[in-house]
């Protein structure tokens, strides 16, 4: 039967669109189509909610004790990194990096660390240190034993493999909710949220490592005579350290970015309240004082577990001591700190810094900001009304209602639809007569997205249209998938939410895709371009997720149009590491045969290097959608109204049931996408018979 549809593929897609346009025509009569009756909503809300209540109301006092034992680590930790003299902090950190990096490395930290001193959060920053301290091994030593028992246990790894999909797709708020309630307020909950973010990554390379040890080394250790566990710990362990190490350095970030976000709810004073705090206020100056240390201590601590990940066994030279030294690393350091520390005790600026001897920066950075908005204004405000009213407003509400003298300079006139149905119908008549069925058919539905608005859409036609793309694309079972997990977000009562959701979340993925990919090409072609692309890239990767919206929001205010810009800056990554690897990274022979064939450089690029590189560049399509949805989540805190806003309010008035369906219908779209990216991008490279690393 599939086989028979695929045949006529082009005839299926202009009967669905057909149905699609009844739909329309009669959406005033059938307003059930637009709106899903609320008579008929399944309840799951109220039921996760009651049965909430009753296993809290049963066995609430056995989560509280645990919460009572886990706040232990954490207060030892807080007590350990305030009890230090920050001259003795600073010491080891620095350490740290030397050895991780050497000394450019070592200097940025010194000079990063001396900055959370001198601006007066030192407490804050150890507060959220030492969250990070304690959830990063927990979340390493699960994550470690998940890996090991996945790779040795096929069965395990197929029940590991879904979890971890879910884990890593559900928005970062909904994990916050089960946990607030069984666990209270407070410092656990970013302890608990941030384990179960982080695990996942460390895992995943824990199984990929232990599949890449050459198959030479385990036969050599297991002709050496070698038992199982001298296998394991002895031959391959060492040999895939680095992408353990890997592991731990990602595992890391996940914990720091949890950890913050948690603060919205734990009221702890660390900097991730700090900057909530101020950005609720407005406080320009503020609010980048201390989201800059939230990013310095991101890219510290991302330097010095990527540095480890990427050192051989054999140091390098400029980082071994002297010979004629005979201590250790270990010596140095508690040499180093006991030094220190009777430093700090005879002179107390190196114990506690002086409060006078700050540096207020935010005074400044506010007059400096009023200045620049001031000159830019006419600027700042075109840039903003021109995106909302001209590409914005058209895909959420369609041209039919996004087109008035007030928005465009003009009324929509019956001679203006004609042209505008008449012209896209002759393209798409012209694509169909030269055998672009595929664009055919893409012209058509964008014709009409456009003109009605995604949001304004009815859900039947849209169902039908997901469902048998993924048909196309992936079969009947992914197929079958999309159908059941779109109709669970339509009988929730989600899907007027969704809808916003993936139309805000797909402007922000179009813009970064073509403009990313743009500068990924470019990229791999110079490199100059290459060369100042990697740092911001690195930069914007690392900084934690809300720390991106202070700028924005203070430019923009709150709205769809600051978020967009915030989703974009954070998802655009991506699509450039990407495409630039994918071009980079293509058979050197093919590339010689088209120029021997005599190819231009635009003949070259792309009749020849874009479409080899298109199953690498569809990787990054999936991870900037993946990347679209996580900063969407955090977007919800500067106002808008899609799925990610529900789970936010769930969170914030502790209905769970509410903010946890929300949250499973965007991890149910997540997948969704991933699959079908990943799908096109595995057939495509099997076309192309490529291998991708």
């Amino acid at each position: 039967m599939r086989s028979a549809i695929l045949k006529n593929k082009t005839l299926s897609w202009i009967g669905i669109i057909l149905i699609t346009v009844i739909f329309l025509i009669f959406k005033e009569e059938w307003s059930w189509s637009t709106k899903y009756p609320k008579e008929f909503i399944i309840p799951f809300s109220d039921w996760i909610n009651f049965l909430m209540e009753k296993f809290v109301s049963k066995f609430g006092w056995f989560f509280l004790n645990i919460s009572w034992v886990l706040s232990l680590p954490i207060n030892a930790a807080q007590w350990l990194l305030h009890s230090l003299p920050w001259i003795v902090v600073i010491f080891l950190v620095t350490l740290a990096a030397y050895l991780s990096a050497g000394i450019r490395l070592a200097l940025f930290t010194l000079c990063a660390t001396f900055y959370m001193v001198l601006i007066g959060y030192w407490e804050e920053s150890m507060n959220t240190l030492s969250l990070v301290i304690i959830s990063v091994p927990m979340a390493v030593f699960i994550g470690f034993g998940l890996g090991v028992w996945g790779y040795f246990s096929k069965r395990a790894e197929k029940i590991i493999m879904p979890i971890l999909d879910i884990f890593q797709t559900v928005p970062t708020f909904a994990y916050l909710l089960p946990i607030l309630l069984l666990f209270g307020f407070g410092t656990v909950v970013g302890l608990i949220a941030s384990i179960l973010y982080s695990f996942p990554p460390m895992v995943r390379n824990t199984i990929l490592g232990l599949k890449r040890v050459p198959d030479n080394i385990i036969e050599s250790a297991i002709m050496s005579g070698a038992d199982p566990k001298q296998l394991f710990w002895q031959a391959m362990l060492p040999s895939c350290k680095k992408q353990i190490l890997l592991g731990i350095n990602q595992s890391t970030m996940a914990a720091l970015s949890m950890v913050i976000i948690a603060a919205i709810i734990g009221g702890t004073a660390d900097i991730g309240w700090e900057v909530l705090y101020y950005i609720r206020k407005a406080e320009v100056g503020q609010s980048l004082v201390v989201g800059v240390v939230i990013a310095l201590m991101a890219i510290i601590i991302d330097r010095i577990t990527s540095g480890f990940a990427q050192k051989s066994d054999q140091e390098k030279k400029d980082l071994r001591p002297p010979k004629n030294i005979k201590i250790s690393y270990l010596s140095f350091a508690l040499a180093g700190s006991a030094i220190l520390f009777i430093f700090a005790r005879l002179f107390e600026a190196l114990d506690d810094w002086p409060y006078d001897l700050s540096i207020w920066l935010a005074s400044h950075i506010n007059d400096l900001f009023d200045t620049f908005v001031e000159t830019f204004r006419a600027e700042i405000k075109q840039i903003k009304n021109y995106t909302l009213f001209f590409i914005m407003l058209p895909t959420k509400i369609g041209l039919q209602q996004a087109v008035s003298p007030f928005t465009w300079g003009f009324q929509l006139e019956m001679v203006h639809k004609i042209f505008y149905f008449g012209s896209l119908l002759m393209l798409s008549l012209w694509l169909l007569k030269n055998k672009k069925n595929d664009f055919f058919v893409f012209t058509l539905l964008i014709m009409i997205f456009m003109y009605f608005g995604l949001t304004q859409m009815p859900w039947p036609p849209l169902l039908i249209i997901y469902s048998f793309f993924a048909w196309q694309i992936g079969g009947h079972k992914l197929a079958l998938g999309t159908f059941v997990g779109l109709g669970f977000i339509v009988v929730v009562g989600m899907w007027p939410e969704a809808m916003i959701s993936v139309y805000l979340c797909g402007i922000a993925v179009v813009f970064c895709f073509i403009t990313g990919t743009s500068l990924g090409v470019w990229a791999a072609h110079s490199s100059v371009v290459s060369a100042i692309v990697r740092p911001i890239n690195d930069t914007l990767q690392t900084i934690p997720l809300f720390v991106i919206l202070i700028p924005f929001v203070m430019l923009f205010k709150i709205g769809d149009f600051t978020a967009l810009l915030a989703i974009i800056i954070y998802a655009i990554v991506p699509s450039v590491r990407y495409a630039e690897h994918g071009i980079r990274n293509l058979p050197s022979e093919v590339i010689e045969a088209s120029k021997m064939m005599g190819s231009t450089r635009m003949q070259l690029l792309f009749l020849v290097k874009i479409p080899l590189a298109m199953p690498v560049i569809m990787l990054g399509l999936n991870q900037t959608i993946m990347y679209g949805i996580a900063m969407l989540v955090i977007a919800a805190l500067i106002g808008t109204n899609g799925l990610e806003q529900i789970v936010f309010i769930g969170l914030t008035d502790g209905n769970m049931g509410k903010g946890l369906i929300a949250g499973i219908s965007m991890a149910i779209i997540a997948m969704i996408v991933d699959r079908i990216t990943k799908t096109i991008s595995e057939k495509r490279s099997e076309a192309l018979g490529l291998t991708i690393e």
